[in-house]
């Protein structure tokens, strides 16, 4: 199956807005899968990218998230609608779920210490703020084995995981 837009909306992803125009209360507080896609239409993002020298992400235990261009291009999927796949899970208390992690990825690329680092290539593409997020609404037990087949998908279709996700997920015991 092909990780596109229309392959993502057809499986029930929701949302698509752009990260600029993003109404954070208008995301659900479940646990869910999310995407990060380039814009349609003509754009910056539909040709190669402009990466910043300086990435906008907040430091994330003293390390700053910067790469240099090189290293940026090297994980760049030429074609590809999906930049970053990423879950969001209850949390140890039961507060977290889309929302909360996709505020938390936003606050990252606005400059916020994270919890993690997670997508941080995203916060280096000069034209960020353009990008679309969309969201999925899954039980906890089908998060891992959600994102574990989204990211195989993909790889099976572009040879390499999505631009910003940097390790793929796996079920365990597979």
């Amino acid at each position: 199956m092909p990780i596109n837009r229309q392959s993502l909306k057809q499986d029930g992803f929701t949302g698509f807005r752009p990260l600029a125009e993003l109404e954070i209360n208008r995301i659900p507080q479940k646990p869910g899968i999310f995407a990060v896609l380039r814009p349609e239409g003509p754009g910056p993002l539909n040709n190669r990218p402009q990466f910043l020298t300086k990435s906008t992400a907040g430091v994330f235990k003293k390390k700053d998230p910067t790469l240099k261009a090189e290293a940026l291009e090297a994980e760049w999927v030429d074609g590809a609608d999906v930049l970053y796949l990423g879950k969001a899970g209850p949390g140890s208390k039961g507060n977290r779920g889309l929302r909360r992690q996709i505020q938390e990825f936003v606050d990252f690329g606005r400059g916020k210490p994270p919890g993690h680092w997670d997508g941080r290539l995203i916060w280096q593409l000069a034209a960020a703020k353009t990008l679309v997020i969309a969201w999925k609404e899954l039980p906890v037990d089908q998060l891992t084995a959600a994102e574990a087949g989204y990211h195989a998908a993909f790889v099976e279709e572009h040879g390499r995981l999505p631009y910003a996700n940097l390790v793929q997920a796996r079920v365990k015991g597979t």
